[in-house]
């Protein structure tokens, strides 16, 4: 297959998710969220209205990742189904990942699904991706000091304070939290999802099979 992300699924509890096709785009336009701060490396179209230009980024993003990805650098952009609906997005990243074995990842959901702790299963679902089938040994993330939602996610799967950056957005500078978690960790948590149709995605991270070079 060109794009074998397209047949990847990880299942962890009432979430499912897969790679995101272009017939999802529609959903995921409709379901982004007003309070959702666009990478601020973006371009921004003054011709557009905010909200479309919103929506402008959201799938040219996805473009690009799919567009640009290489072993090296990648990102990995999985639609997230509940339901039978598609409502939000969970990404996974990885920069010279068969050499640092690190992952980050970013995600987002619709706001009249939050509140129910699918952020929980759904970064459960990428970690079991990338410690379980892709040899990760360090998992990374960040998210703004105010972001309460976001830090309890990871302090509950068990990632660790890693130091505070300062960050300039169009909406003026703020602080991010960093935080870390290692295999070690994440095995000792107990924590695991279901996952298939990965094998034909590992020459696309630079892995030969079961997560070797």
């Amino acid at each position: 297959m060109v794009w074998p992300f397209f047949d990847l699924r990880i299942t962890c509890g009432e979430v499912l998710l897969r790679g995101v096709t272009d017939a999802d785009l529609p959903a995921l336009v409709a379901a982004l969220p007003d309070d959702l701060e666009m990478n601020p490396a973006n371009e921004r179209f003054a011709t557009l209205s905010p909200g479309d230009d919103r929506r402008r980024q959201l799938v040219t993003e996805i473009w690009k990742h799919r567009g640009t990805w290489s072993p090296d650098s990648w990102c990995l952009d999985l639609a997230v189904e509940v339901d039978g609906r598609v409502v939000g997005v969970q990404a996974l990243e990885g920069e010279q990942f068969p050499l640092l074995r690190t992952v980050d990842s970013f995600s987002w959901l619709s706001t009249e699904v939050r509140g129910r702790g699918l952020a929980t299963l759904m970064r459960t679902a990428v970690l079991t991706l990338a410690f379980e089938h892709l040899g990760a040994e360090l998992a990374v993330s960040s998210a703004r000091t105010d972001n309460t939602p976001s830090l309890a996610v990871s302090y509950r799967l068990g990632y660790v304070d890693n130091g505070l950056s300062r960050t300039n957005t169009p909406t003026g500078p703020f602080d991010l939290q960093h935080v870390r978690l290692t295999r070690e960790h994440w095995v000792e948590g107990g924590r695991s999802a279901e996952v298939s149709g990965v094998e034909a995605c590992l020459p696309w991270f630079g892995l030969g099979g079961a997560g070797q070079r």
